[in-house]
């Protein structure tokens, strides 16, 4: 705690904050006590229902993520900062193009929100001396969302992602810090009725208003679960080889939304690449080319294995045959198994 307490105008200091996190270039910043509350305990029903599925930090680190002064001590409050993301809203529609979720087609948002977060916090440390604070980018177990909802950025939509009145293509990023800074009010939710992001998920993995169901969901089959995709699921990957855009796509706030941040916009062609462009890189191939891109850390088995999915749910090419049959003899059994499913789907 600070000496000069007494003498700070807290709710000023937040002000110059908020103005100095839009200098560098966040497009809201917001004030919660570092209390989840409520969230905590929905957070710990969830992982008792097994809805986590191979996630086991989720469960390792609850705790962590369940009281800020635990990861962060001497937190009392967390600034919480967020960062459109939106490149274009181009269709992947193409029959054999890679559908890649809009937030890895770019520079991996890990590193760039961090060093932004590094820069706020630096210039709050110009305003006050020096303070303690730790900042977060997706980086540790820390409620983002909830964190968010509270500081008044948005609210937790039906497919649990933050939501605004500017839609939901953002990165959040927190600072930790032992500040007494004024909370700011949460505000109103406006999902009202709108049931769209449940509609529209392919695998139904959000399995009622504000739960997902992480074992059916599209992006946790392509990113986070590391043997075979369960066969049930397969054909409604569709062409989606690294996570999920629907439930966003089909939201209608983000008829709003704003046209994101240049340093994200797509690289080496990722938002119009080909299945089988995609499929001939080596793994040296995939290291070079996803340098500093979020997609590297899936590795390139898993990058095959996904491919080698959307491959047997495109069209039966002689070119989509020969490119999986020239995969057929794969070190990896994984990759190995993967190919044969999609070759039997394409069989004349």
């Amino acid at each position: 705690m600070h000496d000069q307490d007494s003498m700070v105008d807290y709710a000023a200091l937040k002000e110059k904050i908020r103005a100095a996190g839009q200098k560098f270039g966040f497009a809201a910043v917001g004030v919660a006590r570092a209390k989840p509350g409520h969230a905590a305990e929905k957070m710990r029903e969830w992982l008792a229902a097994g809805c986590h599925g191979e996630m086991d930090y989720m469960a390792r680190h609850a705790d962590l993520r369940a009281d800020p002064q635990q990861l962060h001590p001497g937190t009392i409050t967390v600034i919480s900062a967020a960062i459109d993301y939106l490149p274009h809203l181009g269709t992947t529609d193409e029959p054999g193009q890679a559908a890649i979720s809009r937030y890895a087609q770019g520079r991996d948002y890990h590193k760039l929100i961090r060093s932004r977060l590094q820069k706020l916090a630096d210039a709050i440390s110009e305003l006050t001396g020096p303070f303690g604070y730790r900042v977060f980018s997706d980086s540790a177990p820390v409620m983002e969302v909830e964190f968010a909802r509270q500081a008044g950025l948005g609210w937790r939509g039906k497919h649990t992602l933050l939501l605004s009145k500017q839609g939901s293509w953002r990165f959040l990023g927190d600072i930790y810090t032992d500040l007494p800074l004024p909370p700011d009010e949460p505000i109103d939710e406006h999902c009202g009725s709108c049931t769209a992001c449940l509609d529209a998920c392919p695998t139904r993995a959000i399995v009622a208003p504000y739960k997902v169901d992480a074992r059916r969901c599209i992006s946790y089959l392509t990113i986070e679960l590391a043997g075979p995709i369960p066969e049930e699921f397969r054909p409604l990957i569709g062409n989606r080889i690294y996570g999920c855009d629907d439930c966003q796509l089909c939201c209608p706030w983000n008829r709003f939304a704003q046209l994101g941040d240049p340093e994200f916009s797509p690289r080496h062609g990722l938002d119009t690449a080909s299945l089988i462009n995609l499929f001939a890189w080596t793994a040296p191939e995939f290291d070079y080319r996803l340098a500093g891109n979020p997609i590297r850390r899936i590795g390139h088995e898993r990058w095959l294995r996904n491919i080698a999915v959307a491959l047997g749910n495109g069209p039966a090419s002689t070119e989509a045959r020969n490119a999986l049959t020239a995969k057929l003899d794969n070190p990896s059994p994984l990759v190995r198994e993967h190919v044969a499913w999609a070759l039997t789907r394409l069989a004349p």
